[in-house]
Order: C-alpha cells, then structure tokens, then sequence
C-alpha cells in the first residue's frame, strides 16, 4: 500500500467517524410533542413548527422535536395535560379550559374586561405573571415552555344575529373553558363544552346554536359552511379569551443538561411570545375574509352595544374572584396584576 493511499484511507476513515459522531449529536435528545389540531392548521405550521426549528437551531443540531398532530399518539384533547405528566408524551400543545379547574389562577387573563383585544399584550403579561410566581402552581408536574392566548372569543352563530345581551338568550353556545362558561351563562344560553375539533358536527346536527371561537379556526374547520354570523365587539373587543400551554414532562426537562434547556428557553421568551401574538392577530383575517367570501355576514357591534356586553359581563370577573379566593388564591389581586401588566404591554406597542 503506497502512502498515497494510506492517507486516502486515513482521511476517509476521519470523515466517515466525524460523519458518525455528527449524526449521533444530532440524534441526542428527540421530543415528541402532541396536540390536538390538524397538520395544516396555522397554530402548527405557523406556530408549533418554527417554534420547535428555532429549538432545534439553538441546540446546535442535537435536538430534534416530532409534532405529532390530531392526537395522533392516542387520546382525546383534554388527555393530553395528563399524557404529559405522566410522561407518554415529552411535549404538549393544549387548552388549559379542556381541564376545567386544573389552572385557576391563569384563567385570569381569559376573563372579560380583563382580556379585551391584545394577545401580544396578553401573551406577555403572561410571561410576567409566570417568572414573578402569580401563576406557577398551576403546573406541577409539568415545566412550560410558553403560555398564549388566542386573539379572543368571537361568536359564530348559526341562524341568529345577535347584537345584545338578550339576543344571545336561550341559545346553546360551544365553549372551552369554565370562565367561558361563566360568560355564556351571564348571557342567559346554555354553555356545551367541547374540544374545537368536535364543533363542526355539532353545529351541523343542531347540538350547538353557535360557538366562542376565534376567526383563525374558521378555515380549518370549515366553520363559515356551518354557521351565518360572526360577531365581536368594537374595536375587535372579544368575549374573553382561551389560555394555551406548551410545556414538558418536568423528569424530562429536569433531566437535560443546561445548555438544551437554554436552547428551549431562548427560543420561547418574550421576543418569541409578542411574535405568537401577532401570529393570531394575522391569521384572523383570512379566518373572517373566508367566512365574509362565502356569504356569512361579519357583525361589528357599535361601542354601545359593545359596553351593554361589558355590563353584562362584569359579574363574570366577581364570580371568578369569588370562586378562586375561596380556595385560598388572591383572586381581586390577580386581576388587579393582569389588568396593570396588559396595559403596560399595550402600551409599550
């Protein structure tokens, strides 16, 4: 064997090692993350994957995160806070509303008059009210990566066209949580709950009248084919808001070494939480442009009848305080800290 060849032989055996010890960086720590809508809904392809590509991207390659969508790894919706905590699953994205009292203090930031039309400013105060403690012992068990909210509870309704408190009487509403709930009942209807992706048969069998959902879920659930009417307020004012999670098995994270889980928390900060914001602003629009091209008609109420809705709707946030307080948390102090911090975020826009 000449030396020529030898060190072709060298060089090619240091290449093909490099190539295995790159290949097994990469394939260090592997996440699977479950949630419960469509592949092609805009809170994965918008949200979930440049999320989880940014992660990827800070760990240098040795992370690789598996979005599994439509609760493809099993289960129902309101399942996958417990497929998370008992470790089934590495990651969820889900609705704290579909465990009715499993959050109670960050339901704050879904009650209105607290929330009102900003979820960059929401997703912050957010963000805030975690690294100050107000809401972390909602979530033992788990360690979150990122709470947000919608751009806010929007009313599609079937064959009514509701423009006052009474209108909405005694009609049967879909909602997602139990402050949503709470603000159907103020209205005098009746609250059905259910996960979003059972909302399109129940509208079309006549089990729903009409549901609190944003515009951004029109498309994906083609619900401009089962309703007539979508209704807000002023000034894109919302009936309230529904919270998010993405967060971790708390033995997997705990588990990581310092540098992953900086590669989770860098790519999950504020910057990244106002840009979630601004995500569900965007995608509202091609929700109520879809809806209004299909012939639906888009109500906007005047800002009389918006604040007859605040009237009406004021005891939602008393019952709230009332509920929490008696289970010993700083209901009126909570809302007091939401109000101020989403005021602040809006304000620094």
């Amino acid at each position: 064997m000449t030396t020529i060849t030898r060190r072709a032989l060298g060089l090619a055996a240091s290449a093909l090692a490099l190539l295995g010890a790159t290949g097994a960086m990469a394939q260090d720590y592997t996440f699977k993350l479950h949630q419960f809508l469509g592949a092609q809904a805009p809170a994965q392809t918008q949200m979930l994957e440049p999320w989880a590509r940014a992660v990827e991207e800070n760990s240098g390659g040795r992370v690789k995160i598996e979005i599994f969508p439509a609760m493809s790894l099993g289960g129902r919706p309101p399942e996958l806070i417990n497929q998370v905590r008992d470790g089934v699953v590495d990651l969820v994205w889900t609705v704290n509303g579909y465990t009715p009292g499993l959050f109670p203090r960050t339901e704050v930031i879904e009650l209105p008059g607290v929330y009102e039309n900003d979820p960059r400013a929401a997703n912050l105060a957010l963000y805030d009210m975690l690294q100050s403690g107000d809401i972390a012992d909602d979530y033992a068990g788990v360690e979150v990566m990122f709470l947000h909210v919608h751009a806010g509870q929007g009313l599609h309704t079937t064959e009514k066209a509701v423009r006052t408190p009474a209108d909405a009487a005694g009609l049967k509403l879909r909602v997602p949580t139990r402050t949503g709930a709470w603000i159907i009942e103020a209205l005098g209807a009746a609250p059905v709950a259910m996960p979003v992706p059972e909302l399109p048969s129940s509208l079309q069998k006549g089990v729903v009248d009409g549901a609190f959902i944003p515009w951004e879920i029109i498309p994906a659930l083609k619900i401009q084919e089962q309703t007539r009417y979508q209704i807000e307020g002023a000034d894109k004012w919302r009936f309230g808001t529904t919270t998010f999670q993405v967060s971790m098995n708390q033995a997997r994270w705990d588990g990581l070494p310092k540098d992953i889980q900086a590669a989770f928390r860098d790519a999950s900060g504020p910057d990244w939480l106002a840009e979630v914001g601004d995500i569900w602003r965007g995608t509202e629009e091609f929700g109520i442009q879809m809806a209004i091209d299909s012939g639906n008609e888009h109500i906007t109420l005047t800002e009389a009848e918006t604040q007859a809705f605040r009237d009406a709707l004021e005891p939602v946030v008393e019952r709230w305080v009332e509920e929490v307080t008696g289970k010993g948390i700083d209901g009126a102090g909570l809302v007091e800290k939401a109000r101020a911090a989403i005021a602040t975020h809006s304000q620094a826009m």
